[in-house]
């Protein structure tokens, strides 16, 4: 098991008089990218998230202080995690598998429905072949067979499920927050 820290882009206006780039999000009217040190902040978390405030604030210029702040605000605003990412196949969760659904009508409850169950990791509405892509962990097959088939393809709205189970898995990573 490792520590990695998932982040994603927003605001973080106030601590710094770096410029702010702008991102794909502020063109398109949504929140605007991390300034340079929130940024350098997620990139120190996430090659170690059990990284020292004090040895942070060494690498990005800040006091140990200035560093808890930041990251206190990042999680509060929900740009960042800081969470054990473990193997699936180590602590008994055997098939994984990525899931194309196609929806009649209005998708939103279906991706609702899908969120709450504790088996989907991820889910993304998608234009292309299919209305959602979703992302489930289950401890074997006849687990997987049952979240699909009674649960899923069950749902009000799904018309139809192609199932891609994972083989083996060649690279997972949580670096994309600060490119």
């Amino acid at each position: 098991m490792h520590s990695e820290v998932v982040a994603s882009r927003s605001a973080d206006q106030r601590d710094s008089k770096e410029p702010k780039r702008e991102s794909k999000e502020s063109r398109n009217g949504g929140t605007p990218q991390l300034d340079a040190v929130s940024l350098a902040i997620v990139e120190q978390l996430q090659e170690d998230g059990r990284r020292p405030y004090a040895a942070i604030g060494k690498a990005v210029g800040l006091s140990e202080a200035a560093v808890r702040q930041r990251v206190q605000k990042l999680l509060d605003q929900g740009v960042m995690q800081i969470v054990a990412v473990t193997d699936p196949l180590t602590v008994g969760f055997r098939r994984q598998a990525m899931l194309g659904i196609n929806v009649d009508g209005d998708l939103d409850p279906v991706a609702d429905a899908l969120t709450a169950m504790s088996e989907v990791e991820y889910i993304v509405i998608t234009a292309g072949s299919f209305d959602l892509m979703v992302e489930v962990v289950c401890e074997d097959d006849d687990h997987l067979l049952e979240v699909i088939n009674k649960r899923i393809r069950t749902l009000p709205g799904v018309r139809s499920t192609e199932s891609f189970v994972y083989l083996k898995l060649k690279k997972q990573t949580y670096m994309w927050g600060t490119r």
